[in-house]
């Protein structure tokens, strides 16, 4: 029997570390050469199959694999793009399939979080109804930390590592000049509807009383009078008040405080902007000087600071992935399992994509104080590992260096081009 090709793309908003998961693939199908024949990479995700443009990994030396897995991004890029049900658009499935039958591919290597384990599962269920059956396999990657049944998702680590490194740096430096100075700071961290990345931020805390003072979460709902309150509080007993704020912080009744009035390829709704909100709020009712930030793209690229936690597990989850597809499985996902016992250890399980595709797994209520403006000691347990160790990139002339692909795509057998 000949050996069937595999297709590896990335979706998404990318991470520090999705890379190493890249890299725990390639190196495992090249191990697993006896089985697997080739490996090729969409160019923009999903996208690059449906046109056609698929990138040659062969061509990637095994150095550059390597350099992969301390290289930020999306090395071979991403997109935001999901797919419609069989019913609503066949035409996207039926030149899926005619790619793959036509470049030899049965094996189907998705890594991204909640809406690409959708597409990952959908591939896996029709594929085999339309005749030409595909291995699909999710492989976890998001800074949200909202994929359920793994304990925590590759990617997340190193933003919450980053996260708690820039929350307690900013902090002390607001609180060297609130004398005369900055009274509030207002930190926004992105999280649209679970808080984990906000809930990172408390582990800046040395000590009882430390910054943040306030930490809003999405699951959480808003009351703009007790945050002010909140604020004003804190500024008369420390001098100055350090505010973490999810992107998705809401109202009660589910309206997001930025809510910009526009949606992204995936149907969600576009955030405009949590902290701006904030401070306007904070100079009319309470008059008080103010600074604000927006760790934006920073957060999820900064791989110079990424937790070796972190690279591990995404390394491992992408081998695993080749592992799972080598022993005959599809519609699945390799999740991490915290193992049981007082230090912390983990492996690498597994779970069915049905119950992973189109759920989000929020932060626990016992992990957020009584008061909603803070974390529990539970959660600071959860936390704590996730961001232990560090993996530095080499550098050169005082800067990280990071892997360049060649991307060279494979020459296209189909003639038709498919619109998009």
């Amino acid at each position: 029997m000949s050996k069937k090709n595999a297709f590896y793309a990335q979706s998404g908003g990318v991470t520090a570390v999705i890379n190493a998961s890249a890299c725990g693939v390639i190196e495992a199908v090249r191990e697993h050469h006896d089985r697997i024949g080739n490996v090729y990479a969409g160019l923009n995700g999903i996208v690059g199959a449906l046109r056609e443009e698929l990138i040659d990994v062969s061509q990637e030396s095994a150095d550059n694999i390597t350099a992969l897995r301390h290289t930020p991004s999306g090395a071979f890029g991403s997109c935001r793009y999901k797919l419609k049900s069989l019913e609503e658009n066949r035409a996207e499935y039926e030149r899926l399939i005619e790619v793959f039958k036509a470049h030899d591919i049965g094996y189907f290597l998705y890594n991204g979080g909640g809406d690409s384990a959708d597409t990952c599962l959908k591939v896996s269920q029709l594929s085999e109804k339309m005749g030409y059956p595909i291995q699909a396999i999710h492989i976890p990657k998001t800074v949200d930390n909202d994929l359920p049944l793994t304990d925590n998702c590759p990617g997340f680590g190193s933003v919450a590592k980053y996260i708690a490194v820039s929350t307690r740096e900013a902090s002390l430096d607001v609180a060297s000049m609130c004398a005369t100075s900055t009274k509030v700071f207002v930190f926004e961290v992105m999280g649209r509807h679970a808080g984990w990345i906000a809930a990172a931020s408390a582990l800046a805390q040395d000590q009882q009383g430390d910054a943040p003072h306030i930490i809003l979460f999405p699951e959480v709902a808003f009351d703009k009078e007790k945050f002010l309150a909140k604020v004003q509080q804190t500024v008369e007993e420390k001098g100055h008040c350090v505010v973490v704020a999810s992107e998705g912080t809401q109202y009660a009744d589910g309206t997001f405080l930025a809510d910009s009035g526009t949606t992204d390829a995936f149907g969600h709704k576009q955030l405009g902007g949590v902290a701006p909100t904030l401070v306007n709020m904070i100079k009319q009712e309470l008059g008080l000087k103010y600074h604000w930030a927006l760790a934006d793209y920073l957060q999820r690229s900064a791989r110079h600071i990424a937790s070796a936690t972190d690279v591990a597990q995404a390394y491992a989850v992408g081998r695993a992935a080749v592992e799972m597809a080598v022993a005959g499985k599809s519609g699945v996902m390799p999740i991490i399992v915290r193992d049981s016992g007082p230090e912390y250890s983990w492996s690498v399980g597994e779970a069915p994509l049905i119950e992973v595709a189109n759920r989000e797994k929020m932060m626990p209520r016992d992990y957020i104080s009584e008061d909603g403006f803070g974390v529990t000691q539970a959660a600071l347990d959860y936390l704590l590992p996730l961001i232990q160790g560090e993996d530095y990139p080499p550098y050169k002339n005082g800067v990280p260096q990071y892997a360049r692909l060649k991307k060279v795509l494979v020459e296209k057998k189909l003639k038709e081009n498919f619109g998009m």
